[in-house]
């Protein structure tokens, strides 16, 4: 028999009673029940009962475990009796009275619980990860984790693709984070940069004449953590292919994605034929480039209704700005003034002065607009607004206005505030579309300059004579956004593969040709000798993991996070570097002023 098991702690069944085993595991718990001792073992595959009485050999040692020690036990497979069959566990029909039991390694007093799902400090969590990752819910995400990675691998070799490496020391990119430098002891005073992402190398890839590229790539960004990325890095799904039209990439990618969604959507529907809605749209009815399409509000163009009117602050605003328009949310069922009151209270507090609103309620065989916009702008113009928005009898409608390019935000805020408070949201559905037509440039306010707006290396739809001739904010880019429930989920573009087109494009966001070509020499040179036009995207592992799995916290899909301080609490970097290490390097710490 093997030296430490003959079956895993989920193998057993009825079949094998009768059988000697050899099982070793973790103490999940230990019950005392009047002098019989019930062990729960516990492996990476599940848990099996074990059962020592007073005359087993292994009594006096069963006694003395305690929960998490590690174990070996040999023993017989016995029925469980009918009442105590266990139906929530696949070994629940059978235990193993032991016969030998071996401590392999004690634990200490443990720092947390890893019976159960408790609230625990985050700091204690990530100090002592590798027993949280005991955690069955953990335990259960990472390797879940694991085989969605597995399945978008099969699928993109199904489509034709092949996995290629680039490397991980590289130098700076362009991609809009501070990168993370890397010194070189070799070259002194100079510096690599970890990749932000593999976009220059699979450009390259292509004009090196391969084609389908893809990997599972680890990406590098010393930015801020956010909700939905955790610090430090991440992983995504990188891909690449060679004469492509955007609507390729789309139907290429689109059942890919799908098919992995629906492998692991536990039975919940996922969407069929993805919508394509152009960034406009998506702006002007959902407030969002990133819309959660679960939410059936439709934002609408009620400016009409206003001009002129009686309620003087719209009217004011449209009259003095041609830029204004005013938009309306609507809100099935929320026709009650508490509810009004509510939404009025929570925009005053993102910073507005309030939200107005109108709310339809039967007066006798009447329906009546109420609020002080219908009193204001009378009968005829609520009623106009009810009907161009579909509203019935206790249903609400909410308006901002002003130029929407300040209060889209805001608005579609308002609108996911309002059918998540309503109950509007179909939460058991994964709803996925193609956000296209990306604005190629945008104005930095802060800069007073044109910047680009997505990704640098995308095709400005209209290619060079759009570069030469058009307005640069009225330029749309050949870029694309795959959305699910809220969150971008995936991002790609038709590059941009002809030099003097390139550098145009950027001489337009502020850099000359002579800073283009150092800046992105090796890109550069490559499409002076041919480059093939090409095109891809890159899907967030780590946000389609954590959708999937419907986990709130990046943590609990990914083995070893950082804490939103950008700290591994665990391995305890970062951390200083040795003298020795500093001069090996050629540097000297400065610390600043805030650091002394």
């Amino acid at each position: 028999m093997h030296r430490y098991r003959s079956h895993s702690c989920v193998q057993l069944r009825e079949a094998d009673v009768g059988a000697t085993v050899r099982l070793s595991g973790w103490v999940h718990r230990v019950r005392d029940h009047g002098g019989l001792l019930f062990i729960d073992l516990r492996d990476h595959y599940g848990i099996t009962q074990i059962v020592a009485d007073p005359d087993s050999p292994c009594f006096k040692t069963a006694e003395t475990v305690r929960g998490e020690w590690v174990i070996r036990v040999d023993g017989e497979v016995k029925a469980r009796s009918a009442e105590t069959v266990n139906a929530n566990l696949p070994t629940g029909a059978v235990e193993v009275f032991a016969r030998d039991m071996e401590v392999l390694s004690a634990a200490k007093e443990l720092p947390l619980p890893v019976f159960g799902e408790p609230e625990y400090p985050e700091d204690i969590r990530l100090k002592y990860r590798f027993l949280d990752l005991r955690r069955d819910t953990l335990h259960k995400n990472i390797v879940m984790r694991t085989k969605i990675i597995a399945e978008m691998r099969a699928r993109m070799a199904g489509a034709g693709f092949t996995e290629y490496s680039t490397p991980i020391l590289t130098a700076s990119s362009p991609e809009g984070a501070r990168d993370f430098l890397v010194p070189s002891r070799i070259h002194e005073g100079k510096f690599y940069a970890l990749p932000q992402a593999p976009q220059v190398y699979k450009q390259l890839i292509m004009v090196s004449g391969f084609d389908r590229y893809f990997q599972i790539a680890p990406c590098f960004r010393d930015e801020d953590p956010r909700a939905d990325r955790l610090p430090g890095e991440f992983y995504q799904l990188d891909l690449e292919m060679s004469f492509v039209e955007q609507e390729d990439v789309l139907a290429t990618m689109e059942p890919v994605l799908r098919s992995v969604f629906e492998t692991f959507a536990d039975g919940k529907p996922v969407t069929q034929e993805f919508r394509r809605i152009p960034y406009d749209e998506a702006i002007r009815k959902y407030g969002s480039d990133k819309p959660d399409l679960r939410n059936p509000i439709v934002m609408e163009d009620v400016s009409e209704h206003f001009r002129g009117s009686g309620f003087k602050v719209f009217a004011n605003i449209l009259a003095n700005d041609e830029k204004a328009e005013v938009w309306a949310i609507p809100a099935k069922t929320g026709g009650s003034r508490a509810f009004c009151d509510r939404m009025n209270s929570w925009a005053q507090g993102e910073g507005q002065p309030g939200l107005g609103y109108i709310f339809w309620r039967k007066e006798g065989d009447k329906l009546e607009g109420a609020g002080p916009i219908a009193k204001n702008i009378g009968e005829e113009r609520t009623e106009a607004i009810r009907t161009q928005l579909g509203l019935e009898d206790g249903d609400a409608c909410f308006f901002a206005a002003g130029d929407p390019r300040k209060f889209a935000g805001f608005a579609g805020n308002a609108r996911t505030r309002a059918g998540e408070e309503l109950d509007l949201v179909d939460r058991d559905r994964f709803e996925l579309c193609w956000i296209v037509d990306f604005p190629f440039y945008e104005w930095d306010e802060d800069e007073k300059k044109v910047e680009f707006g997505h990704n640098p290396f995308s095709m400005p739809q209209g290619g060079m004579e759009a570069l030469e001739k058009a307005e640069p904010l009225s330029i749309k880019a050949f870029q694309y956004d795959m959305v699910c429930n809220g969150f971008e989920i995936a991002s790609g573009g038709i590059r941009n593969h002809l030099p003097e087109t390139m550098v145009k494009a950027f001489e337009i966001a502020g850099l000359d040709r002579k800073t283009v070509e150092e800046r992105f020499g090796g890109l550069y040179r490559a499409f002076q000798y041919g480059a093939p036009p090409h095109g891809g995207m890159a899907a967030g592992i780590d946000r389609i993991v954590m959708l999937l799995l419907g986990a709130v916290n990046l943590r609990e899909i990914t083995m070893f996070p950082m804490n939103q301080q950008a700290q591994d609490l665990l391995m305890g970097a970062p951390s200083d570097a040795t003298p020795q290490q500093l001069r090996e390097l050629n540097l000297r710490l400065a610390p600043s002023k805030k650091a002394e």
